[in-house]
């Protein structure tokens, strides 16, 4: 038992160096030998849990988006009503992206690189299907409007990368009236206007 907790630690010491040398250096100038430095592992040991640099930064990227989004849906109730279960969801990400902002700022930067391969997009886009039957249903509702999900998180959620970099920048500190604020900008992109 000891032996395989150890194997766990490793592992997740080898996750955890990644995403702070990738939100500090960026994908490229992360190499593999920073991260087992940093990890207090030998190179080679790398190679026991990950095939190569892009198996550890998928891996790396389905792990933090579960725990994203197990985060995110910790509390929501499929049966509630579409307004008040995607309230209850936006804000539980913000408060992701806000506590945990190096794995926010992690997920955001595989947003938008391909290092993260299509099969990997594919299972975290998985992780997200809570937050996508709520849009389904609110569209056979007529409650929310009938755009794409890439569209509807788009408009709803991507913002929230946004603010989260502004304040980690020192820019812009985001309080309970500008939480607000952006849930009803998020909401009203999104829904229907009668």
């Amino acid at each position: 038992m000891a032996k395989l907790q150890k194997s766990i630690d490793k592992r997740n010491a080898l996750v955890k160096a990644t995403i702070e040398l990738v939100n500090n250096n960026g994908f490229h100038a992360t190499p593999m030998s920073k991260i087992a430095k940093m990890a207090n592992v030998s190179p080679a040991t790398i190679y026991l849990y990950f095939e190569n640099k892009q198996d550890l930064v998928n891996q790396t990227y389905i792990d933090v988006k579960a725990e994203y989004t197990n985060f995110a849906f910790s509390t929501y109730n499929h049966a509630m009503p579409v307004e008040e279960g995607f309230k209850l969801i936006w804000n539980r990400i913000a408060d992701f992206k806000l506590k945990e902002s190096k794995n926010a700022l992690f997920l955001a930067q595989c947003d938008n690189t391909p290092m993260i391969d299509e099969q990997s997009r594919r299972e975290g886009i998985k992780h997200l299907q809570p937050l996508l039957d709520l849009w389904e249903r609110g569209r056979q509702e007529g409650i929310i409007k009938p755009l794409s999900d890439y569209l509807l998180y788009a408009y709803a959620i991507n913002p929230l990368s946004f603010l989260m970099i502004m304040q980690r920048r020192g820019v812009f500190q985001l309080d309970r009236i500008h939480l607000e604020e952006a849930y009803e900008s998020a909401w009203s992109s999104i829904k229907v206007c009668k």
